[in-house]
């Protein structure tokens, strides 16, 4: 992540260089006009294509009323998928060369991701995970070797840091090889145990060298993940409905909860991209905690969706379960995701006691409508409209005074 080792004037390793294969050098942070390639809005893209078959299986083990059973099947899933784009993200960020080597490597990566997605459905009602874990494993080589490319172009400490990283992830893998041979109850304990230790190679890997990531970069490709995976959201909610209106001709029982979903989805969109956060990513520290974070963020967005279908499925007799734990299935993530973004963006930006008890407040009301039955959805809903609302208005007026001053000194 950032650090004072890297060259801030490093050249842009872009197609600019001849040639198919070029040197892993790292990238300068101080590049100017930094942004998403094609090839990793491609990448996020088929990264989707898991999620969503983690979220689909959620919604059916949840309209089951299996919901414990799938809420510990989708944490460890949506970890897989997670934890392998954010190491992809940050490396890229770091030593993308653009060269053909570096896309046939991505591409093997996103292949990883779509055996993993092609898994997910067994692990979910089999409980086997030979696929889940193979495509991890496709995925997670693939990095290793970009790390063997980074080193050897690399030497001193950043060489070191490099192998450390290939070690690392290679090690991890061993370890993994637990949810194949232990039985079923053990693999809980393998995911306790195993999910942390991959979120400590890189605080290993880089406690001598820093990476060279760009701050701009990396927020806007978080910020564009998110967007897809409300979209992913939107996308689920919107089948659910029309399966429900062209099968059941409930669209009195339906509407309040699209209308509700729609604005829970929209509100989650505005509190997200209402502060510009990449200025806040200056350390290791805080860009540890902000990308660890957003495992959550994440996972309860793409819940959301989730939690949409089981209400949809409730309110036409298909899912049997009670109305209070259908309202739940999106209550809860929403409150989540609301309490993480305070958390992780919006507190750093907040003046005063009012500002800051915004969010919080919002996910609290958000709990309660819970318990109001065919309406909680709609509740909700507008709950997040309002808090979206406060906090506009709030803004507002903490900046009037510098805009009128502003405005008389022109």
């Amino acid at each position: 992540m950032t650090s004072s080792s890297a060259s801030e004037s490093a050249p842009t390793p872009g197609t600019s260089r001849l040639g198919p294969l070029r040197r892993m050098t790292a990238r300068g942070r101080g590049e100017a006009h930094r942004v998403a390639t094609p090839l990793e809005l491609f990448f996020d893209l088929c990264f989707v294509v898991a999620i969503a078959q983690a979220g689909a299986e959620l919604m059916h083990s949840m309209a089951r009323g299996h919901a414990g059973e799938g809420i510990l099947n989708y944490v460890m899933i949506f970890f897989a998928i997670w934890w392998a784009w954010m190491n992809f993200t940050w490396f890229a960020s770091a030593y993308d060369n653009d060269d053909a080597l570096f896309r046939v490597v991505t591409l093997v990566q996103i292949a990883g991701v779509l055996v993993l997605a092609a898994g997910v459905s067994r692990a979910f009602e089999n409980h086997v995970f030979l696929a889940v874990w193979l495509g991890y494993v496709i995925m997670r080589f693939a990095l290793i070797t970009q790390w063997l490319r980074a080193a050897r172009s690399a030497e001193g400490a950043e060489r070191t840091m490099a192998l450390r990283y290939a070690v690392g992830v290679l090690l991890c893998q061993v370890g993994w090889l637990g949810l194949l041979v232990l039985p079923e109850s053990g693999r809980g304990w393998v995911f306790l145990v195993m999910a942390p230790l991959e979120m400590c190679v890189p605080l290993y890997a880089e406690k001598d060298y820093v990476t060279s990531w760009h701050a701009h970069h990396i927020s806007e490709r978080f910020g564009l993940f998110t967007i897809i995976v409300l979209g992913e959201s939107i996308s689920a909610a919107t089948v659910a409905v029309k399966t429900g209106v062209d099968e059941h001709d409930a669209l009195g029982r339906l509407l309040p909860i699209a209308v509700g979903g729609l604005l829970i989805v929209f509100a989650a969109w505005w509190i997200y991209f209402a502060v510009p956060i990449h200025g806040f990513l200056r350390s290791n520290r805080q860009s540890f905690l902000w990308g660890y974070g957003h495992y959550l963020i994440f996972s309860s967005a793409a819940a959301i969706g989730a939690g949409l279908e089981v209400a949809v499925e409730q309110a036409v007799g298909k899912a049997h379960i009670s109305t209070l734990a259908a309202s739940a299935a999106v209550t809860l993530p929403t409150a989540l995701y609301f309490l993480m973004v305070w958390l992780l963006h919006a507190r750093h930006f907040k003046v005063g006691t009012a500002q800051q008890l915004v969010l919080p407040t919002a996910a609290l009301l958000v709990i309660l409508c819970t318990f109001l039955g065919d309406w909680a959805v709609l509740v909700a809903g507008i709950v997040a409209t309002l808090a979206v609302a406060v906090g506009v208005i709030l803004t507002a007026r903490m900046t009037a005074p510098e805009r009128r001053a502003t405005a008389g000194a022109a």
